[in-house]
């Protein structure tokens, strides 16, 4: 059943989709090696690290999603990490997303499992 605020979320594309689903999978404040890890070992994909930033970057325009810089880490020499967390819009989104596959599937579970 199609809500409200699904006429308000803008619609995200796949790839957009699985970034949400590993930050949603993740928890807030992960970052972009943990996020790509996350993507590689679910979808067992191999994912261009660079098409990983350029979708966080998209989905930070939208407002789907917001970053912060961490502190510097002996780790990382120094350096600091950037982490990434979900915002409403990206939630709505992806609630969205989900509720429209779900949508569209019904009555083609067993079918779509074979395939």
């Amino acid at each position: 059943m199609i809500q409200i605020a699904d006429y308000y979320s803008p619609i995200v594309g796949e790839f957009e989709q699985l970034v949400l689903l590993a930050l949603l999978r993740l928890g807030n404040g992960a970052y972009g090696a943990s996020i790509l890890r996350e993507l590689r070992e679910r979808t067992g994909r191999e994912i261009a690290i660079g098409a990983l930033y350029m979708t966080l970057g998209r989905l930070e325009a939208k407002k789907m999603i917001c970053s912060y810089t961490g502190e510097p880490t002996p780790q990382r020499g120094g350096r600091r990490r950037k982490h990434y967390l979900m915002d409403t819009a990206g939630q709505q989104a992806l609630g969205r997303a989900y509720r429209t596959l779900r949508s569209m599937s019904e009555g083609f579970e067993q079918q779509l499992a074979r395939m």
